[in-house]
Formats: structure tokens, sequence, C-alpha cells
């Protein structure tokens, strides 16, 4: 390439930077002068943008975008001096144009000149309807200047100029500072590098812990040889013998403060270091971060735009623009607030003659508010139209064979609003270029559970809906609760927990057969960590079982570890590659000792979670109880009948045996196999394993072949009896003739009393 060449590729780089500046510019005040063209600052700032676009296109030879600017130039000021009242069909030319210019700035468009022409007439016959445009001259492009003095040749008012987002040319820009264009992979390491300097730093500590001791040990050293010299003095001892003990004074006080020094010169540099490494990191993640106004480029336009094409008026306001966000985030976050925006134009806001007959404005509001929170990116985007329509919810969901209609009709509206979230959910009955298409919240949902987020729904009653996001600011790094699983660290993100418990073995129920624990008025399934993560179980003495609760929307579950070490904010380090998808982690991370921890991904986890319980696999935890409840009988009853297991279940327990329950053969099987019963209680017919299936397997398994089995079934014929006498029961108790007596002389009988 010629250095002519490389000039004038440096330049056109320019006017793209600009141009993509400059119709931010005039986007936002068009859209603001739809709805006041009288506001005069608004159409100075239009009017210097297409002014300053077209002698940057002039600048760099590009005659296109000298003639779009220019005719756009001439509308904006003929409506600056009066001449001219700006109407809808005057913004929608000029909002073409600002397309047009970014298509021109971008090379490879083939099409464009075309475009261009058509645009001119356009323009022409909406000023002077009639007349045809008149030829702009074409100037030839002036010769770039020396490097240092761009920003002096640019136009007369040049643009402040847009912060970089790839790429890699330096230049100039106003008051000469200039600024270094990076890849986001080069960025991304350097914040990779400095969060390890930053981890690094904490080595320190350990050393410097270590140096205090040996100091104090030597303290104690030269005490002892203070009292030996004493005693050496007062025995009489030989010269030569006080000369070595004096010498061997001087030596050990003489190191001493050599150590002394060390200690403070290593407390010094490790708290230089400390700051620095942290000063480069925050820079370093400073560098990554972009106001919140950088995802909004682009989405007033696309709201006006499609209200106009659906015959509505809507307007977007924004509040916390200059909210900073991490870059990667960002991205991630166009997508779906794209999609919750369209949604409100589509489905939220009415027409403006059913607004106006609603007594609302004719123009409806989407509001769109972010904030932080506790190092999360709080969202909120709400509409004043009409809300969900929620009878029409109900028989969508009825008519979807989602939910019983008897079900549906007492589910509360939050409960409702969830099934808009599901895949392929949609209230449209026609599919539109907007909607209908069946791809709705739940792609949203995956979009915001990909960032590590969450995302919920409310409405109020005619007041619109209301969208909640809350996603990390970065995901650089995450603040998460550190814990030890079978001698290993685990960190679980906080924005998943909802709180942290210590279970004693009391506080642990068996419910429809699966070990669960109350939590806030609702039963929480308890699950082990050390077998979702496949570790050995680990040796814990504790009496209490240490929980943490988390959460992905409804789902709730209390996980079991070994031991919570603390909360910490870490510096997320991605998996290599190589290793593929790692179940049930996300990522790593150091930890202050430089030790690494990996990162579990929540939601992953509750999938394994619900693998486990569809297979009848899922472990139970040992409880440790007293030794006077050790000694209690244990008996496990085995139904898919609620009432008949509760019947029995309370019979037992208050004669003094220790009950659980299962609801069908999969699940008894699942708790026969971990834990320790004196007798099986089961039904026949049951739905996954039925209790011939069941205790057929008992007497095959050497362990539990010994079991007593009892059945218990509506099943009294003689042929029934016989058929579950021979799978190796031994007793059976028709429910016909069931009583209370009945079933606890037969358990005595089996195995006796409770305690004996």
């Amino acid at each position: 390439m010629t250095p002519e060449q490389m000039r004038d590729a440096s330049l056109l780089e320019l006017f793209s930077l600009e141009a993509e500046a400059q119709t931010q510019v005039l986007s936002a005040g068009l859209l603001a002068l739809e709805r006041n063209p009288a506001q005069a600052d608004q159409l100075e700032a239009c009017m210097r943008a297409a002014h300053s676009l077209k002698g940057a296109a002039r600048i760099v030879g590009i005659d296109a975008g000298v003639s779009v600017a220019h005719v756009m130039e001439d509308c904006l000021v003929e409506a600056q001096e009066g001449r001219l009242r700006l109407r809808p069909e005057h913004i929608d030319a000029l909002l073409q144009g600002t397309d047009l210019l970014m298509r021109i700035a971008t090379p490879g468009d083939t099409s464009v000149d075309a475009a261009v022409q058509a645009y001119l007439v356009q323009v022409a016959e909406l000023l002077q309807p009639g007349a045809a445009p008149a030829p702009v001259p074409v100037v030839p492009p002036v010769p770039e200047p020396e490097p240092e003095t761009v920003a002096a040749a640019a136009p007369e008012e040049p643009p402040a100029e847009p912060e970089p987002r790839t790429v890699s040319k330096g230049k100039a820009v106003e008051g000469g500072e200039r600024v270094l264009r990076v890849t986001a992979e080069r960025l991304n390491s350097l914040l990779d590098l400095s969060s390890k300097a930053l981890v690094e730093t904490q080595r320190f500590k350990p050393f410097l812990a270590t140096l205090q001791r040996l100091k104090r040990v030597q303290g104690q050293s030269l005490r002892v040889l203070d009292e030996l010299k004493a005693q050496i003095e007062a025995g009489g001892q030989g010269e030569d013998i006080h000369q070595a003990l004096a010498l061997t004074q001087q030596l050990l006080g003489e190191a001493q403060q050599m150590l002394q020094q060390q200690v403070v010169d290593l407390d010094e540099l490790g708290w230089q270091a400390g700051q620095r490494a942290q000063n480069l990191y925050d820079m370093a993640l400073a560098c990554r971060m972009r106001p919140f106004a950088d995802v909004l480029a682009g989405q007033s336009r696309m709201v006006r735009d499609l209200g106009r094409s659906l015959g509505k008026q809507v307007r977007l306001e924004v509040e916390g623009e200059k909210t900073q966000v991490d870059r990667d985030v960002l991205e991630k976050l166009e997508a779906p607030l794209t999609h919750l925006l369209r949604n409100a134009v589509d489905h939220g806001i009415e027409l403006p003659e059913q607004r106006l007959a609603a007594g609302k404005p004719a123009e409806g509001t989407i509001r769109l508010r972010a904030s932080h929170q506790a190092g999360l990116l709080m969202l909120e985007l709400s509409d004043d139209g009409g809300g969900v329509d929620l009878q029409r919810l109900r028989r969508s969901i009825v008519e979807r064979n989602l939910s019983p209609a008897e079900t549906v009709a007492q589910m509360s509206e939050a409960e409702l609003l969830t099934f808009l979230f599901l895949p392929g959910f949609s209230l449209r009955d026609k599919v539109t270029e907007v909607s209908g298409r069946g791809v709705g919240l739940d792609a949203v949902q995956h979009m915001v559970r990909q960032l590590r987020g969450q995302v919920g729904m409310t409405q109020g009653d005619g007041s619109g809906s209301r969208f909640h996001l809350e996603v990390p600011l970065t995901l650089s790094v995450v603040r998460s609760l550190v814990v030890q699983v079978s001698g290993e660290a685990y960190a679980f993100p906080l924005a998943h927990i909802e709180r942290t418990l210590e279970l004693s073995a009391e506080a642990i129920v068996q419910i429809e057969g699966r070990q669960q624990f109350w939590h806030e008025g609702r039963a929480v399934g308890l699950v082990s960590a050390s077998q979702l993560l496949n570790r050995p179980v680990g040796q814990n003495s504790e009496q209490s079982i240490k929980v943490v609760v988390i959460r992905e929307r409804e789902t709730l579950y209390g996980v079991a570890v070994d031991r919570l070490v603390g909360e910490r904010v870490l510096v997320v380090m991605p998996l290599d590659s190589r290793l593929g998808k790692v179940q049930d982690i996300s990522a790593g991370a150091l930890l202050d000792d430089g030790s690494v921890v990996l990162i579990v991904d929540v939601e992953d986890l509750l999938r394994s979670v619900e693998k486990l319980l569809g297979t009848g696999r899922l472990e139970r935890i040992e409880r440790r109880g007293s030794a006077r409840e050790a000694a209690r009988k244990r008996v496990l009853v085995v139904d898919d009948s609620l009432t008949v297991r509760e019947l029995q279940r309370k019979l037992l327990s208050n004669r003094g045996y220790q009950v659980a329950v299962a609801v069908d053969g999969m699940d008894g099987w699942n708790a026969l196999r971990s834990e320790d019963f004196d007798l099986l209680i089961t039904d026949i017919d049951m739905p996954r394993m039925d209790g011939i299936e069941l205790v057929t397997l008992v007497r095959r398994d050497s362990r539990l072949q010994s079991l007593p089995v009892m059945v218990v079934s509506y099943k009294d014929r003689e042929e029934d009896r016989r058929r579950g006498l021979d799978a190796g029961a031994d007793y059976y108790l028709a429910k016909a003739s069931f009583h209370d007596d009945a079933l606890l002389d037969a358990v005595v009988e089996l195995i006796g009393s409770a305690q004996g």
C-alpha cells in the first residue's frame, strides 16, 4: 500500500467514526423535534451535525455524503429560519438521510449510489413539490494534513471523538490528546494480567506472617539465653563459656535487628505492590466500562419507527444513561432490551383512539431506568399501556394444555405471568413482522441468564407492564460465597443465593420421599454438594449442617456443604476452551492465597438436581442425631396416596418409631439404598415402580434381603396375597380390613417395639 493509500484509509476511518457520532446526534435531535418542532437548541444541534458531516465528506472526497448532508442541512436551516414547520414526513425523510449517511460511511455498500439519487429526489419533492433537485457540485478532496494537525483540518465544528470500540490505529483529537484504539482481546488480556497481579500481591501476606513468627521465636530465644546466662553466672562457670554465650547473644540480637528491618521492608513492598496492582486492575476494568447510554443507540429511533408502522404514538424515556457497565455486558444486553422494547410497543401501548377512550394521552410512554445496586445493574422497563389481559392469558394456558382449568382459575397474577416466559408461548393469533412467531420472552430470559442475571415481570391495573432485570455490572468479577466441599473450594455467585443456614438434625424432614426443610413457610429440598459435584463425602464431626439456599426464579434448593468460608469478590478466569462445558461449573478464579476456586454454574447445578430426582439417584444426607434417636427403630412407608402415607406415618410416629416416606417404588428403592431401615411397608399399585418390583429388588440385594417387608394393599383376593408373599413379603395386610391396631400389631410382630 502506498503512503497516499494509507493516508486515505486513515481519513476514511476518521470519517466513519465521525459519522457514527454525528448520526447519533441527528437521531436524538430529530426524535426530540418530532415531539416539539420549535426546540431551537435541537434544531441547532441537528443543523451543526449535518453541516459537520458535509464538511467531513468533502475532505475525504465522498460526493454522495456531501449531497445527502447538504439537502438535510437545507431542510433544517429552513426550519430554523421559520420557513418550514417540521411535520412527521419531514422527520421521516431526515431520519432516512441519517441512515443513508451511515451506509455511505460504511465501505462495501454497492447499492448506495442509487439510494442517494432516489433520496435527493424525495427530499426535493418534499421541500418544493414539482421541483427537481439542484445538482451539488463535486469538490475535489483536500489533501490530508500531517497526522499532528488532523483535528485542525476538520470542519469548523468538529464533533467530540467517540470512545473507540475495536481495532487499531492511533489518532489525534481535540486538545492534542492521542487515543489508541485496541482490540477487545488485548483489553481482556490486560484485565486478566492485572487481576492475576492483584491476586499475586496477596501472597506477600503469608511470607510476612512467617517472618513475624520467626521474629517472635528469636525474641523467645534471647530470653532463654538471658535465663541461661544467669544460671551459668550463678554456677561459677569458666570464662570461655561466658564468652561463647555473649557471642551467641550478640549474633542473635544482630539477626533480630536484620529480621526486623526485613519485616518492615517486606510490609512496605507488599503494600506498595498491592496498591499498584489494585490501581492497574481498576484502570484496566475502567477501560472496559461504558455508559449505559451506549446500548441505547438507535433504540429511541426503533421505538419511534415501530410505533409509526403500527399507527401508534410512542415515546421512550431513559433514566440513568451514565450508569457504567462492562462493555461485554452491554453488548449482550442489546438483544434482550430490543426485544422487550418491541414487545412494549407492539403488545403494551394501545392505539391513540383506544388510549383517548381510556382517558390516557394519545402518546404512549415507555420508561427505562438503569441504576447500580450491590454490584448489579438494575434495569426497569415499564410502559403505560393496557398490560396483559389475564383472562385471555388463562384461556391460552388451558387451550395449550399447560395446566387444568381448575388450577389456572386459582392462580395468582404472578403465577400466570410466568407462563409468558415459556418457549413458544405467544398471545398473538396471527403472525406479523413483529409478533406471533413464538420467539417470545423465553428468548429474553435465556439471554439474561447467560449474563448470570434474572428477569421478572409485574403489572398493575390499567398501568401497563413492568419488567425487572438484574445483571452483573461486569462479567470479569463476581461477588461470591466461597464454601468448602470435601476439602475443595467452590464459589456460589451471590446473585443466586437466597441465604445461608445451619440446620440441626431435627430440622430435616422427610416429605414426599425427599429430604426437605422449612424456609419462610415453604418446604425446600435438601441436596448434597458432594454428590452434585462428584466429590467424596467429607468427614464432618459437627452436629449442624451448613446449607446454601440457591434460587433460580421460582426454583429453590438447599445445598449442604462442609464449611462456609466467606464472601469474596473473585476475578473470573474462563476455563480452557479445550475442556468444553464442565458440568455445573462456569469458570475459575484465584483466592487470596493463590489457590484455585471453581465458580458454580447455578442454573446447570439445578438441572443436575432435577436429573438425579428423575432417575431416583439423589442421595440422602446423613443426619447426626442423639444416641437415643439412633436407638429408635426406623420404618420406611412407600405409598402413592398422600392420605395413606400420612395416616401410617402418624400412627407409627405416635408409637415411637422413626418414619420416612416415599411416593412410589422408585423413590422407596432410592431410600433403601442410601439409608438403613428396620422395616419396609409398601403398597402394590404405584407409578414408575410398583410394590412387587420393589420387594423383588429388596430380596435380590445382599444387604437388604433380610429386611422385614409388609405389604399393605387394597387388593385382598387370595391370589393377590399369594403374589405379594411369593415376591418375598413377610406380611400382607389388606386396606379393606385396615384399622390402627391391625397395622401396629403387625409391626410389633415383625420388628418389636420402637425402642426394643
